[in-house]
């Protein structure tokens, strides 16, 4: 049915924006035999099709020709087909925006595998960059070397990647972003990370990093902060590493430590499954000292996560010098030492509400990496009742109260829940505050959608047209917001998060 909807979409930006796109073939023995050359011809709504081959060169692509309604669609023609190997970098874009990048293989290079920036202008970021169903791999250096870099990238979205063995030795990433905002990445894997898997600093802000595998993730599979040198910081006058990072629904395994917190502040790491993480569970760092201008690392919070770790750990949580670990939020946390279960060394740097200690998770099947939980799970239901993230790790929702703890929210055999989140979209996400729905429910039903901050307080409720596919504007300010969409008889049929940009 999803698959239904999303052609419908796709006839529907074709039919109202494309009408006049080209298809730029390419490849050997084309007119256009690198994607730079077939850039810089090509007109918002174009798409530039890479036929199936490996590819040696280095493309460069500079400045923007997609726009707002039109995004220019860069696609091997054939999924993983088009391979681009060694050199230095794969691609370097610089002050591109409004690009759709689809199913390239990136490896072997000995610089950074591929590398998005704003040209050096802190003032004025690329922006709109959609990287879907590609793979990184192979970084054929030891050192600072990323799969992807992002400096001064805002609202991008990269889902359904993976990113396979890193720098190793160093201090690369799998995605390294610098003063990068307002973006996300979702369904992706990582595995056999360098120094981190997701590293964002410098001034990064309002990223969620949601649903993604992580498996022997690095150093610090994810850092949250870093350093940066200050002429680097964008915004220049940022007074974190980062700030507003949002951890979600993600599956760890065996990495130093999983999460750290290093010149952060406001950042949320909720509803994850940790898996026999080697050295810490999570750390608090402060790498950037500046007493007068950046805030210690603190406000940050640790809630609903699963913990099943080894008695080998060197202790729960390290705290650096200059953080303010007093301020952090730790609650409904399920840990469990499964070679110890008495385990009580925990000296976490505030009291925790909520948790769960010295009791087996209960996983479907461990051997597997199956985490679901069994339905006898001390688990379920025990969850901190929050207000995201809305999606566990598989795409299912989270139950409104008595959520589970973990990235995974308990199926019930009988599930007799009203919501439908495959027979129904809403887009574009992020917006502009103008939402398109398209839904099989839309039969003369008496639909509302309703309006709620990201703390769950409740701001508007419209009446939805469903006698035709509508579109609704909400005219609302920019921000994040949280909606849901119900029917006559309060049956919810769709809920989630929505960005507000203008």
């Amino acid at each position: 049915m999803i698959r239904f909807f999303f052609l419908i979409l796709l006839f529907i930006n074709i039919a109202e924006n494309n009408l006049s796109a080209n298809t730029i073939i390419v490849g050997v023995n084309q007119t256009y035999t690198s994607i730079q050359s077939a850039y810089n011809i090509a007109k918002p709504g174009d798409t530039i099709l890479v036929n199936e081959g490996i590819y040696t060169q280095t493309e460069y692509l500079s400045g923007t020709k997609g726009n707002d309604k039109n995004n220019i669609y860069i696609i091997s023609k054939k999924r993983h087909g088009a391979i681009y190997r060694g050199g230095s970098e794969a691609w370097h874009l610089s002050s591109v925006s409004f690009v759709v990048i689809d199913g390239f293989v990136f490896e072997k290079q000995t610089g950074n595998g591929v590398n998005i920036d704003d040209s050096g202008n802190l003032v004025t970021p690329a922006t709109n960059i959609a990287i879907s169903h590609c793979i990184f791999r192979d970084i054929n250096a030891t050192g600072n070397n990323d799969l992807l870099k992002l400096s001064g990238l805002d609202y991008f979205i990269i889902s359904e990647c993976s990113f396979l063995n890193g720098s190793l030795g160093g201090s690369g990433s799998g995605i390294d972003m610098v003063g990068c905002h307002n973006s996300r990445i979702t369904k992706c894997t990582f595995e056999n990370m360098g120094a981190n898997s997701i590293q964002m600093k410098g001034g990064s802000q309002y990223i969620r990093i949601e649903k993604n595998y992580f498996k022997k993730g690095g150093q610090r599979a994810i850092n949250i902060g870093g350093s940066t040198g200050l002429a680097f910081f964008r915004p220049q006058n940022a007074t974190f590493e980062a700030a507003d990072i949002n951890v979600w629904s993600n599956i760890f395994i065996e990495s130093d430590t999983p999460i750290a917190f290093v010149g952060c502040i406001r950042s949320k790491v909720v509803n994850n499954t940790i898996i026999n993480p080697v050295i810490w569970i999570f750390r608090i760092l402060q790498e950037t000292v500046d007493p007068n201008r950046f805030a210690p690392c603190g406000m940050n919070e640790f809630t609903n996560n699963i913990i099943y770790f080894p008695n080998n750990i060197r202790t729960i949580v390290n705290i650096g010098p200059n953080t303010d670990p007093s301020s952090f939020i730790f609650s409904n946390n399920l840990w469990y030492n499964h070679q110890n279960p008495s385990f009580n060394q925990y000296n976490l740097p505030v009291a925790e509400t909520g948790s769960i200690k010295g009791k087996d998770p209960l996983f479907v099947n461990f051997a597997q990496e199956n985490f679901n939980l069994l339905k006898n799970s001390p688990a379920i239901g025990q969850g901190k009742s929050v207000i995201a993230p809305i999606e566990d790790y598989n795409g299912n929702l989270f139950e409104i109260t008595n959520r589970s703890i973990g990235a995974i929210e308990y199926q019930k055999a009988s599930n007799n829940d009203d919501l439908n989140t495959s027979s129904m979209l809403v887009y574009p996400n992020p917006s502009k505050g103008l939402i398109h729905i398209i839904s099989n429910f839309l039969n003369n039903e008496h639909l509302r959608i309703s309006i709620y901050s990201i703390q769950g307080i409740f701001i508007k409720s419209i009446p939805i047209n469903t006698t035709t596919n509508p579109s609704i504007d909400l005219q609302m300010n920019d921000g994040t917001y949280m909606y849901i969409i119900e029917d006559s008889k309060k049956n919810i049929l769709k809920r989630s998060l929505l960005l507000i940009s203008k």
